[in-house]
């Protein structure tokens, strides 16, 4: 049996205080999606069909979903940005041209949906869940919704008059208002409950099985373009290592939606396009390099730092003439990382406060893999592994059955 918290709150629980959706369509251009992209969590946005085009009726579904399209996110953006070559053509595509169409990544739920039934649609791929928000809530809903609210938020359907000899019957809840939960949503609402899901919050990342061992990288010797045929799914990153004699990878960087999200554009696919992924990460300053007025020392990484410390002004997204912008290097940002010793609360708190979609495990070289002790340094680590969202909602689910043994506790960070 699952932990008590995942199957007495509903998916309505987490709607409280969300905006209404509001939908981007895929005939826009790439430099509306930019400034989009700049407002939603996880780097990405939802992309919707034109209601002008043509789109297939599926019976059963409403055709908001049938109108989805995809997710597009920030390194999608600046890798078609560097394939094009000419920042003023790519910024005036369409949408359509540059988003992977995949409608399983967006999942229609009623508001009565239990939080567990949510997570398990989120660990099959699913990365928003698309609410209505004026429905009235069924099942288990109402004890929960008198618990939080004081009283049961029931919300009457309205009926319309039939003429004389025919029944009534409820009218169409076509013009609800929408919105949508993103897993960044979710594991935010798990970490303010963390009590009840005890002892799992104190519990290591590797006793939980969170730790995934399948990562996608590239040499920091490689062209950064590289990284513009293999952008990963989940998570959308791509560690950029150094490898040693022995096999062993050190991470010195990330190429990744989560890095990008607030970058300067077209400044990031140039470097893209024109420098290693070494260089594209960390900064470069490299004698007879020739590099466009403003240019100097450009670090994407830095984007994220300066984005994190709260020091992004409005309006200096893309600035004509490649002119200084989020992406300019002011020391190098390094990549999230941690133990595998860490604990899942330790790791959640790490990607929430930093609004990151994942954290890269590494340990000290010789395999110590204690928290922190021995006398290898940082920069001595090594990498094994990446902690995603997916594998946060994995290890919630799958270690809250009841008659479970309890893992060991560990209270690193």
């Amino acid at each position: 049996m699952a932990a008590p918290v995942l199957l007495h709150h509903v998916v309505g629980d987490l709607t409280l205080g969300k905006p209404d959706l509001v939908e981007f369509y895929d005939t826009e251009t790439l430099e509306a999606a930019i400034k989009a992209i700049s407002e939603q969590n996880e780097g990405a946005i939802a992309v919707w069909r034109n209601r002008g085009a043509q789109t297939p009726s599926i019976p059963g579904e409403d055709p908001k979903v049938t109108s989805f399209v995809g997710m597009l996110n920030s390194l999608d953006v600046v890798a078609f940005i560097a394939r094009v070559g000419n920042h003023e053509t790519a910024l005036r595509s369409p949408v359509s041209e540059v988003v992977t169409p995949n409608s399983s990544l967006l999942k229609e739920v009623d508001p009565g949906t239990r939080l567990l039934d949510a997570l398990e649609m989120m660990k099959q791929g699913v990365r928003r869940l698309l609410v209505r928000k004026t429905v009235a809530w069924k099942g288990m809903s109402k004890r929960f919704s008198v618990v939080f609210n004081g009283r049961w938020m029931k919300s009457y359907e309205s009926t319309v008059v039939a003429p004389a000899g025919t029944s009534s019957r409820p009218t169409s809840p076509s013009s609800s208002s929408f919105c949508c939960l993103s897993r960044e949503d979710v594991v935010r609402f798990l970490i303010s409950c963390l009590g009840a899901l005890a002892p799992l919050p104190l519990t290591s990342i590797t006793a939980l099985g969170a730790v995934s061992p399948h990562y996608c990288h590239v040499e920091a010797s490689s062209p950064a373009l590289e990284v513009a045929g293999k952008v990963p799914e989940d998570p959308c990153a791509i560690a950029v290592v150094e490898t040693a004699d022995d096999g062993a990878q050190k991470i010195i960087g990330e190429i990744s939606a989560y890095k990008l999200w607030k970058c300067d554009y077209p400044a990031a696919s140039w470097a893209m396009a024109s420098f290693s992924a070494g260089q594209f990460v960390t900064g470069f300053e490299e004698e007879g390099v020739a590099t466009p007025p403003g240019m100097a020392g450009f670090s994407v990484a830095a984007a994220a730092e300066e984005r994190i410390l709260g020091a992004a002004a409005p309006g200096r997204g893309i600035e004509p003439g490649g002119g200084r912008g989020l992406g300019m290097y002011r020391g190098r940002s390094s990549p999230l990382m941690c133990r595998r010793t860490s604990s899942l609360a330790a790791v959640m708190a790490q990607m929430l406060s930093h609004r990151a979609t994942h954290v890269w495990v590494t340990e000290p070289a010789g395999g110590g893999g204690g928290g922190g002790g021995g006398s290898g340094t940082a920069a001595d680590d090594v990498l094994v592994g990446v902690v995603s969202y997916t594998d946060i909602l994995h290890a919630v689910t799958r270690n809250t059955a009841g008659g479970a043994a309890a893992p060991p506790l560990c209270f690193g960070v």
